[in-house]
């Protein structure tokens, strides 16, 4: 491969699959990448952002990074108020490769980097890619630097490639991606946001696998950045430096530290790291418009106009124990709720991975099932494992030395379902058996949702992570770490080449932490289960628990991709379940031969509102957090608006045992025009209202017959 060959294949972002490749850029300088004449200096950005990258005598380095909005250098913020002060350039990046620093900052490392070439591309959505390939003279090692920048985005997402062109194999560690002394002000002003932006804390922080976004900002100003780690799961490190000096984003060092092995020939391109600029309360600046709007058009496995469909399944009430007789009944009053798939969760199969029915569950096979399914227009969702393995299974039997081993070398046995099954490691050549098995199971039964489960990295409820097992891909079990999750990346990339339309659930169990979600787990599937709340009585905190999840990330993750169990459909007040499932990826469970033909009918009757809303308003371009948002609870009401740009959606208020008569509701960065209101609940028409009276705050009278208020906002006479 010659050098510019890998400069175009190595070195870029990956682009959602599913949206249109562009052939041109929609406006004249819409988003832009200009060299000077010395072919040493760039300059990248759109009419929101810009930032110079230079390569000079010291190597490449960030001259400045401007928020076009207000003019801020975010390069030039002072530290200690000198009149004099110096400013650095920071590293740019840094790694290691086997003992060698390696950094941007190459005069200083003494590595030494030369600059081969540059380049521009195309990338979607409406964008522009810089990739700048330089090359070592200590190691025969070449790396491609890429900025992309997208229209009408305050945002510059980087990522780095790293080619061995050597004949030996080099081990890279202590990978960073973005090494800047970038800040929003001076550190007496900064405030810091960790945990998916919205937990208060200290502004020296290192963020780990819950802080895929870090929010900094200026208090005075309410300027800030948004910073946002594409690494997956326990190997993303984000570092706020020397009490508000600088960032660092990239890779774990001492926890999970990342290692991972470079053969000759081989590249290896690391996750994407994006800073968003953002003022809050300012209209469209705002961080709760900017990021949402952001991840869901770029970083989102399909992209801005995804709309997750309304999901049923069976894990509760029936647990494993269903067969074909229960759902044969179940079928026909989830067609009637508007469900659009119906999962069949764990204790369809006959033995973990294997793809055929139990048949003394079901004994019509799965030409049975498809038949109900067909019958009731249904789309059929299945889960299964990704590595746990029965004893009995053909793989395991065949290869018994692709197994996950403990550091005693022992075989890892799998904590759910039971002792007698395996764990299998992803970063071995099982990970081509698990795609072709999951892609065969697709086609066969025409699955049109995977539920994908259970322990891969390490497991949720606290078993050891990673593999200690001789003759695998990996040389030891740090090395396994980043070499299971690229496992995952490469099974789902191998069923989106044969299937690309299926929706691909990758559990938190699968990703190895509690309610864990991030821009890593969106760029290798569609959605994550993110949960199982309790919901079983109308004692159980369900609604409340899945609300706190949800409100906890929904500025940082796109709503669509949260899939919150286990609301159940039959817990009252189903008004408050149905109002909190439409504010994430919906699914409702349940024992639903128990609703009557009246909550059916009622059910079927709002879901249809809202996806007949959601099909003509983008409901992905801002998520708004209301009242007691942080720890939502009985005694408080909480609520949200999911909007359009136009200012269209819903607002949802939840009175809870709340004494109030009224919210007073405030959303600072709302659209200016008139608006109107109609109540779904009660089904009519409320007021008409001015944008400028929801930035100023207005109120919302709790009706007394609903302990849920959904009001539709649209625009005066659409």
């Amino acid at each position: 491969m010659d050098r510019r060959s890998f400069l175009l294949s190595a070195g870029s972002l990956p682009a959602a699959p599913y949206l249109k490749r562009l052939s041109g850029l929609s406006a004249p300088e819409q988003v832009y990448i200009r060299f000077d004449n010395s072919g040493r200096l760039w300059t990248i950005g759109n009419r929101l952002v810009e930032r110079t990258v230079c390569f000079d005598t010291q190597g490449l380095a960030t001259r400045s990074w401007k928020h076009k909005v207000t003019g801020t250098d975010f390069m030039r913020q002072p530290f200690t108020g000198e009149p004099n002060e110096k400013y650095e350039s920071g590293d740019e990046f840094s790694f290691q490769a086997n003992d060698l620093k390696v950094s941007g900052h190459s005069a200083r490392d003494r590595t030494q980097l030369q600059l081969l070439d540059s380049t521009t591309k195309a990338a979607a959505p409406e964008g522009k890619t810089l990739q700048i390939l330089l090359r070592m003279t200590a190691l025969p090692l070449d790396i491609s630097v890429s900025y992309s920048v997208y229209a009408n985005h305050p945002v510059i997402r980087k990522a780095l490639a790293i080619r061995n062109r050597g004949s030996q194999a080099v081990v890279l560690s202590h990978m960073v991606i973005e090494d800047l002394p970038i800040r929003a002000g001076p550190p007496k002003d900064q405030v810091v946001f960790a945990s998916y932006g919205v937990l208060p804390r200290e502004i020296f922080f290192t963020g780990r696998a819950e802080d895929c976004l870090i929010v900094q900002k200026n208090a005075k100003t309410s300027e800030g950045m948004a910073i946002l780690n594409e690494a997956p799961g326990w190997t993303k490190r984000t570092d706020l430096t020397g009490w508000g000096k600088g960032i660092s984003v990239g890779y774990d060092t001492d926890i999970f530290p990342f290692e991972r092995k470079l053969n000759p020939g081989e590249a290896f391109t690391t996750a994407g790291s994006s800073v968003a600029f953002f003022i809050q309360d300012d209209g469209f600046h705002d961080p709760h418009w900017v990021i949402p709007t952001y991840a869901s058009e770029v970083l989102q496995k399909k992209g801005g106009g995804f709309r997750s469909p309304w999901f049923g399944n069976t894990w509760e009430p029936f647990f494993q124990n269903y067969d074909e007789r229960d759902v044969a009944k179940v079928l026909p009053i989830a067609a009637g709720l508007g469900l659009d798939i119906f999962t069949l969760d764990t204790g369809w199969s006959n033995d973990y991975a294997e793809n055929e029915l139990n048949p003394e569950k079901f004994r019509a096979g799965f030409a049975g099932i498809r038949s109900q399914f067909d019958k009731n227009h249904m789309g059929l969702g299945l889960w299964a494992p990704l590595v746990v393995v029965s004893q009995e299974s053909k793989v395991y039997k065949e290869h018994p030395e692709w197994t996950v081993h403990d550091y005693e070398g022992k075989e890892k046995t799998a904590e759910f379902p039971g002792p007698h099954d395996r764990v299998m490691c992803l970063d071995s050549p099982y990970r081509q058996v698990a795609a072709d098995r999951l892609n065969d199971l697709i086609e066969r039964q025409n699955a049109k949702y995977l539920k994908i489960d259970l322990t891969t990295v390490f497991n949720a409820y606290g078993e050891a992570p990673g593999c200690h097992a001789k003759g695998h891909y990996h040389d030891n079990w740090a090395q396994s770490l980043i070499g299971i999750y690229e496992g995952i990346r490469f099974v789902t990339g191998e069923i989106y080449a044969k299937h690309p339309d299926v929706l691909l659930d990758l559990t938190f169990e699968l990703w190895g932490q509690k309610h864990i979600i991030d821009y890593g787990l969106l760029a290798a599937g569609d959605l994550d289960w993110m949960s199982n709340v309790d919901d079983q009585s109308n004692y159980s905190a369900g609604p409340l628990q899945a609300r706190t999840l949800l409100y906890q990330r929904a500025m940082a993750i796109p709503a669509d991709t949260m899939l919150i169990g286990n609301l159940r459909a039959t817990t009252p007040n189903i008004e408050e379940h149905f109002a909190t499932a439409m504010a994430s990826a919906p699914v409702l469970l349940g024992d639903l031969r128990k609703l009557t033909p009246g909550q059916v009918h009622w059910y079927r009757t709002k879901i249809d509102w809202f996806k007949d809303l959601r099909s003509v308003v983008p409901l992905n371009q801002g998520f708004f957090t209301l009242g007691s948002w942080r720890q939502p609870n009985r005694s408080d009401w909480d609520g949200y608006a999911r909007l359009s740009r136009a200012g269209e959606g819903v607002l949802v208020l939840f009175r809870n045992q709340c004494s109030l008569e009224r919210a007073h509701v405030v959303l600072p960065a709302f659209p200016s025009g008139v608006f109107s209101l109609r109540s779904v609940l009660i089904d009519r028409p409320v007021r008409q209202v001015h944008g400028s009276e929801i930035m100023q705050g207005t109120d919302f009278e709790f009706e007394n017959l609903h302990a849920v208020q959904i009001f539709e906002i649209r625009k005066a006479g659409a």
